[in-house]
């Protein structure tokens, strides 16, 4: 420290805190600290949490302090006040994450459904066979209401014991004969063409029934619902009343999901091979530009070096999930879009680590080709590939690996591949098929992890 400095002064300094460590002679430990508390300040004026400023005000007093004892020539720890500062953004990251332990206990009886699904993937099935049986309601009424239905001897059958038609919410009477014996079923609630349908719910609950001995629905009350969408307040609409009933016949086979996700699995793998493949056509030349000890001759191979990894950076901090969503804008939905988004990162990723296994290698054989009159490109071809196959390779393995996780990710976003399946069953709550998904990719992931290992295990 050069010169006398006031201690008086250095403390008043500090009423801009680190102005005072800056007059004293530490500019870094006053830039940090004024940068720290204006920056702790702000985040608490944005989440409104005021109680806080008291760390802020114990921190800035604390600096004061510091700066007096530096304008005598001591110093006291800055430990502190950057502790209480380290905490107040940790309050203040935990309130705005609105992290609620205690939900992970109360809470806990929503995901049983979600886990018991996940646990029970569908990749087995028995057919399934149906039956059913309708009748027309109206509501509300008109001059001329639909029939009450008639029982019939061999097929099933649904009949309306009192009335045909009625406002929203009246209730009416069902029960039909000639179903499964002792089997439960569902209601609908279906519009005339069909192509509208929900379940009945009545006290929060779906209204279900069960046939007796003789296949008989004892009779049952249904409260009417509200019409479809756009045919509210439009005078009498008809709708039909349907007793569903469903059951499992026939030896257990794979399903149709099975096969499903098996194409979507198979997708997934050639998506990252592909991406992988296209990115070593790329990343090897790139390499060579990227690695200082080939490129550090002249002033224009180190603009190349330079250059290359600038570029190489910029794409790598780039995730592909961002660009697996620029090329689904550019080509469209489906699996291309993800090769080219995992092509292209995995070039950046791969030029990295290429050019780093350039960097590492024995500069003995390079000396001994160049003494012998070798150019630039013998030098590499004699000196260099020879050293850098077996990492090469081992590097090309791994990002394989990577790729089959990430091509799953990308799925989510339109890149093709199990991961739009995932997607689309999560969004429909058809946790099943969903599980199935989830073993299949875990089970792939699981086996090229394996795989891959003892691929590089053989080779490094």
């Amino acid at each position: 420290m050069e010169g006398k400095k006031s201690p008086l002064l250095s403390a008043f300094l500090s009423l801009i805190p680190g102005l005072g460590q800056i007059y004293a002679g530490a500019p870094l430990q006053g830039a940090a600290l004024l940068l720290a508390i204006v920056v702790t300040a702000l985040l608490i004026q944005w989440q409104g949490s005021t109680f806080l400023y008291v760390g802020i005000i114990l921190a800035w007093l604390w600096g004061v302090g510091d700066a007096y004892s530096l304008a005598q020539g001591r110093q006291i720890s800055l430990v502190p006040p950057f502790l209480i500062i380290g905490v107040i953004v940790y309050i203040i990251g935990w309130q705005v994450t609105d992290i609620k332990l205690m939900r992970l206990i109360t809470d806990v009886a929503d995901i049983k459904p979600l886990v018991s699904n996940l646990l029970q993937p569908a990749v087995l099935e028995r057919d399934i066979e149906t039956q059913k049986a309708e009748v027309i309601f109206e509501s509300p009424c008109s001059d001329s209401p639909p029939e009450k239905g008639t029982p019939l001897e061999d097929e099933p059958y649904l009949i309306i014991l009192d009335k045909t038609c009625g406002e929203v919410g009246e209730t009416f009477t069902i029960e039909g004969g000639n179903f499964w014996p002792s089997s439960r079923g569902q209601i609908w609630w279906l519009n005339m063409a069909g192509e509208m349908k929900r379940r009945i719910r009545q006290e929060g609950e779906y209204l279900t029934f069960q046939t007796d001995e003789k296949g008989r629905i004892p009779p049952l009350t249904i409260v009417a619902p509200e019409a479809f969408g756009e045919a509210r307040g439009k005078g009498p609409q008809r709708s039909r009343v349907q007793a569903l009933l469903k059951r499992e016949v026939g030896t257990i086979h794979p399903s149709h999901t099975f096969f499903l996700v098996a194409e979507k699995m198979m997708e997934t793998i050639f998506l990252a091979l592909m991406a992988t493949t296209v990115a070593i056509v790329f990343a090897i030349p790139v390499s060579f530009l990227a690695a200082r000890n080939l490129m550090g001759g002249t002033p224009i191979t180190m603009g190349f070096y330079y250059l290359t990894r600038t570029i190489l950076n910029i794409l790598r901090s780039i995730e592909p999930l961002i660009m697996a969503i620029v090329f689904v804008v550019w080509v469209g939905l489906g699996p291309f879009a993800g090769v080219l988004a995992l092509a292209v990162h995995s070039v950046a990723a791969l030029g990295k680590l290429y050019s780093e296994a350039v960097e590492s290698i024995d500069p003995g054989p390079i000396e001994a080709i160049t003494a012998t009159g070798a150019n630039r490109l013998q030098t590499i071809v004699y000196a260099v590939i020879p050293q850098i196959v077996p990492p090469y390779v081992a590097f090309t393995v791994y990002r394989w690996d990577i790729n089959v996780r990430m091509s799953t990710i990308i799925g989510f976003v339109g890149g093709g591949g199990i991961g739009y399946l995932l997607q689309q069953w999560i969004r429909l709550l058809m946790y099943r098929e969903a599980g199935a998904a989830v073993w299949a990719i875990a089970i792939v992931v699981w086996a090229l992890d394996y795989a891959s290992a003892i691929v590089r295990e053989k080779i490094v």
